[in-house]
Parts: structure tokens; sequence; C-alpha cells
């Protein structure tokens, strides 16, 4: 969601150390302390394997339980696509709010009706996208670069946050991000990042579905536009369910 920064007269609401012996991919410390490495590129998962972390992700999606949990995290996609797009489009963000009901804003200055639209439509695709990105670095074999994209992403939205509720939240995750990447063995970490990029696919989905016309960024593009905000929701959810099959196929057929 996108909201007025404070101030601006126009704005828009978007929502290896010394000592170490190498032996079979593991750096062995003299002391016994056993330090995962991995190389630059892994080989990715078996079409069943990839399949079976999907359904897990679904699962996880679907349940309220674990949706409570994982829809902070898809917000902080939502609103990290909406301050890209924006930087990218030369506006000022000022700053970033995400709050404890999972919602959030991304205050920049106003700019042109073209760019407010697109940045306005940005937000709900914007877990799709990072999935779409994260799903391309798999297929490219580049399996474990995932998890270190997602922490330098985390990193940038946590300098660009105000104070909220989100600083609790950026940080836990970057936190765990970060303890699956240096400190797991490859197979662990090949197996975060196919699950980080399956429920980002998937959670842009069930997104637009939980809240896609009734929101905020609807409401702005209506009165940039005119166009009725279901209508803004079918297209969020025709873009997710797209970027799902496109990166689901990335996943799970191997070429």
């Amino acid at each position: 969601m996108l909201v007025p920064a404070a101030g601006s007269p126009t704005s828009n609401t978007v929502g290896s150390s010394p000592g170490l012996n190498r032996t079979a991919g593991i750096d062995i410390a003299e002391e016994g302390i056993y330090r995962p490495r991995v190389g630059l590129t892994q080989h990715p998962l078996s079409e069943a394997a990839a399949v079976l972390i999907g359904v897990g992700a679904f699962v996880v999606i679907v349940l309220d339980v674990g949706w409570r949990i994982i829809r902070h995290g898809t917000v902080m996609a939502h609103e990290g696509a909406h301050a890209v797009l924006g930087s990218l489009l030369f506006r000022n963000v000022s700053g970033i709010e995400l709050h404890a009901d999972a919602t959030g804003a991304t205050l920049m200055n106003g700019g042109g009706c073209l760019g407010n639209v697109i940045v306005s439509f940005v937000g709900y695709v914007g877990p799709s996208l990072f999935g779409l990105g994260a799903a391309r670095l798999i297929e490219f074999g580049h399996v474990a670069a995932v998890l270190w994209v997602a922490l330098f992403l985390l990193g940038v939205l946590l300098i660009g946050l105000r104070r909220s509720f989100g600083m609790i939240t950026v940080i836990l995750v970057g936190g765990l991000v970060f303890l699956i990447g240096h400190f797991t063995p490859a197979g662990a970490q090949i197996g975060a990042s196919y699950g980080i990029t399956w429920l980002l696919l998937l959670s842009g989905v069930r997104r637009v579905v939980e809240i896609g016309a009734g929101s905020s960024d609807g409401a702005n593009l209506r009165s940039l536009t005119g166009v009725p905000r279901l209508l803004w929701a079918l297209l969020w959810l025709a873009a997710t369910l797209a970027a799902l099959a496109v990166g689901g196929s990335m996943l799970v057929l191997r070429h």
C-alpha cells in the first residue's frame, strides 16, 4: 500500500580461516567445528522432491495457522516491490511500515499518473515476481544463492523501514535465513531455497484472493483510472497465477 509522505504535496498510498583442512566439500576446524561449504552452483532437486516441497508449501499457505506467519513475509515482498519500483522511477521513498496485522505502507512522493498506476499495481504481484526471480536462479543452478539474495533484499528493506512491527519480523526472518545459509549443509540450503520460492509464488495468489478486491491499492487505482477495484483484483489474480505456473515449471521441469 502507498501512503502520502509527510510534508509531500502529492503522494500516493501503495501499498575459511587458518588451520582448516578441506575434505569432501566440508571445512574441518582443528577444534572439531564443522562449517559447510557450498559451491557456486548446485544440482537442482529431482522433480519429485521439488513437487513434495511445493505441496508442503501449499499446505502451509492454505492452513490459517501457517498463513498467519507466512503473510508477514508476503507483505514484506509487497511493500518491497512498491519501494523498488518507486525508486526505479526516481520517486523519493521516505519510508516503509509493516504492521502487526500483516498490512503495510510505502511512503513516497507523488509523480505522474502513469507512474502512480504502475507503482500501485506492482504491490500485489511483488511476491510472485520475487518468486519468479528465485525460480530462475534455481533453474540456472544457483540454488543456494536464493538465500543470499533474500538476505540482501531483507537488509535493504530493514534500512528503509520506519519504526514499526516490521523491525521485529524483518530481523527475525533475516536471522533465520542467515543461520540456514551459514550453518547448515548444502542439502538443507537447497531445500530452504525451494521452500522460499514456492512460498513466494503461492502466497502471492492467496494474498490477492484474500484481500485484493478490497485493498487500498485497488481503491487508489480506481481513483487514478476509474477502473473498478474488482477488475484490478482479477488482473492481479491472473498475473499471480501465471507466475505460479511459470515459476512452478522452472522448479519441477528439469532442463
